[in-house]
């Protein structure tokens, strides 16, 4: 009988599962077995077993006959797909932002604009990509598309892994607080046109990064 308990055992497992393969901490390959986790979680079998299933759905395992489940993970292939359909949606959300950011949106994207340009001076890449996923959510809400939100955030957590990766590359964590505050200057001037061609091409320039730190 499953019950509300082991639902919520059931999310607790999937969530940790996908924040360790999600940020790179669970590689693609490694195997994951129903004890080791359960051990290791403190849980019984069962929600260990549905949140494999779960994540097997998402794409992110492969259960596999007499083997278990197999971390996938996101591969270039996912990445491409992702960056691709980004650079539509994005540019479609700063658009709308461009045309109906709140003043109150419009000062937390400027304050995340400067914050991150402080920490470029001290290389501090953690803070960086905790910024960057800052700026875009502001991007995403202020579009006023509950649905574009929901989707956006959701395709830009599944990159957390690699985000870090782009900002490795020789030039390029200079331009990722340059390029952000011309998307900023853009809203600001309420011109969607160029907030959207902007936003194109910095999601553009991060999937041309991450490919090539990803190959060397």
């Amino acid at each position: 009988m499953i019950t509300e308990k082991s639902l919520s055992l059931e999310e607790m497992v999937y969530t940790n599962l996908e924040e360790e393969i999600l940020s790179g901490k669970l590689t693609r390959g490694t195997s994951l077995g129903e004890i080791p986790i359960s051990l290791r979680l403190g849980v019984s079998r069962t929600p260990v077993r549905g949140a494999l299933h779960r994540l097997s759905e998402d794409g992110l395992v492969e259960i596999l006959p007499n083997r278990g489940a197999v971390v996938l993970g996101i591969n270039s292939e996912d990445l491409i797909d992702i960056y691709h359909i980004r650079m539509r949606l994005e540019g479609l959300a700063s658009t709308s932002a461009a045309e109906r950011i709140s003043e109150e949106d419009l000062t937390k994207l400027s304050d995340a604009v400067e914050l991150a340009e402080f920490y470029i001076n001290k290389k501090d890449t953690e803070h960086l990509k905790e910024l960057d996923t800052q700026f875009h959510s502001i991007i995403y809400r202020a579009s006023g598309n509950r649905l574009l939100n929901k989707v956006l955030s959701e395709l830009h957590r599944k990159t957390k892994a690699y985000r870090k990766l782009s900002l490795s590359v020789p030039g390029r964590l200079e331009k990722s607080a340059f390029e952000p505050r011309e998307i900023l200057m853009a809203i600001k001037e309420r011109n969607p046109e160029k907030a959207d061609r902007l936003t194109s091409l910095h999601i553009e320039r991060a999937l041309e990064n991450m490919l090539s730190s990803n190959t060397k």
